[in-house]
């Protein structure tokens, strides 16, 4: 699965990506943000999620940033199956950090998520790093209104962490602004 946005390329990884992708997430502060990524992250890591099966419903893909001497890997972003519903993650490496990218990433990631007929959509952030929470805001993500500890591998322990949905049958908890209709938006772009 290929999906490019205004200024991304989100694709596979491939073998030749191990390198790169090792680069580009191998700092503390991406890796204690994330629940299966361990610390210290290796090449070995990379070649093993690399190697993982990919899944057309649960689609896993690296953000890249197109150039003129090529494109270079500068994140990830995807969903997966836990506990029978549909999850969004997301990393940048820090030199992408502020710029939107997890914004547009995961944007263009739940238009093809409706196409495929996901219709709720959860995503969690570990209470220290309010800035993946204001992502998911702008994604139109509405608070669960609860606090969790969930483990982080790369953490090697249980963090609070903040739940939200993103929901085709209405808003969850938040204040009445014009994020309740991004979904609708996300529905009607994807047909």
């Amino acid at each position: 699965m290929f999906i490019r946005s205004e200024r991304l390329f989100l694709r596979p990884a491939w073998t030749e990506d191990a390198a790169e992708l090792h680069t580009a997430i191998t700092h503390e502060a991406v890796i204690r943000n994330l629940t299966r990524a361990p610390w210290p992250y290796e090449l070995a890591d990379a070649q093993a999620f690399i190697g993982g099966s990919q899944q057309t419903r649960y689609p896993t893909l690296l953000i890249t940033q197109p150039g003129s001497t090529g494109s270079r890997i500068i994140g990830g972003v995807g969903l997966h199956d836990e506990d029978g519903q549909t999850q969004l993650g997301y990393w940048l490496t820090p030199s992408a950090w502020g710029r939107g990218y997890a914004t547009e990433a995961a944007s263009a990631l739940l238009r093809t998520a409706v196409a495929l007929g996901q219709s709720n959509i959860r995503a969690w952030h570990f209470s220290d790093n309010p800035a993946s929470g204001r992502v998911l805001c702008k994604l139109g993500f509405r608070p669960l209104g609860r606090s969790e500890d969930r483990y982080s591998a790369g953490r090697g322990s249980v963090a609070p962490s903040r739940g939200y949905l993103l929901s085709g049958e209405g808003v969850v908890g938040g204040d009445d602004d014009d994020r309740s209709t991004q979904f609708e938006d996300l529905q009607m772009h994807a047909a």
